[in-house]
């Protein structure tokens, strides 16, 4: 009897260690580094705010990014169309982006942006994300920039108009005063969500983790 009852023990123990394999990993969530007034957070700033999701959605994150940064076209490239098609789009979340620039490349690029055609300032940002290396290193970073305006329906003339609009490049530089000054935002991404702050990027199932105990 006992010699049967040993190959069961090991079969029991083998189920028991692939049923623990199986399981997810529990998600460890972030710490937030503070909190702030949400009424005071989604003031009218500098810039009309580029927003994606409704307004009265139960949770809202604001994200400062800077486009040269590599950590915020991470973020971009690999988390945010999955947070935008789970929460946003299923009106959960409104997802808020603010300009957080850290170099005059960074400032011109969200220059462009917010002069591209109305509804395709998200677009544009995703397409500079994805090419972030060919144009934030290059070394002539405003024809780099120039190609890839004209891949958004740019021509000259709008690239140079765009370019030289000081009111933009200072209402551009203000969001990114009033975030540092306002909010303590030192380094990009920083997300506020729901008024609570975290800095660095987030994977999809953290930021997940971290929508889900909100809603």
């Amino acid at each position: 009897m006992s010699s049967a009852a040993t190959p069961a023990t090991a079969t029991d123990a083998g189920q028991t260690q692939v049923a623990q394999a199986a399981a997810p990993a529990k998600i460890e969530l972030p710490q937030s580094e503070g909190e702030v007034d949400v009424a005071k957070l989604m003031a009218p700033g500098p810039l009309p705010e580029m927003a994606l999701g409704q307004a009265d959605a139960k949770v809202t994150i604001v994200e400062y990014m800077s486009m040269t940064c590599p950590h915020c076209a991470r973020f971009h490239n690999e988390t945010f169309d999955a947070i935008k098609t789970k929460y946003v789009d299923s009106g959960q979340v409104r997802f808020v982006v603010r300009e957080f620039p850290f170099d005059p490349r960074a400032a011109a690029a969200f220059m462009l942006a917010r002069c591209a055609p109305e509804g395709q300032y998200f677009p544009m940002v995703s397409m500079l994300f994805k090419q972030q290396e060919t144009w934030a290193a290059a070394p002539n970073g405003r024809d780099a920039l120039l190609q890839m305006s004209k891949l958004a329906g740019f021509t000259q003339e709008s690239f140079e108009a765009c370019l030289t609009n000081q009111k933009l490049l200072d209402d551009v530089q203000a969001t990114m005063q009033k975030g540092e000054k306002d909010f303590g935002v030192k380094a990009t991404p920083t997300f506020f969500i729901n008024g609570k702050k975290y800095s660095g990027e987030m994977s999809v199932d953290t930021m997940s983790a971290l929508i889900d105990t909100m809603l």
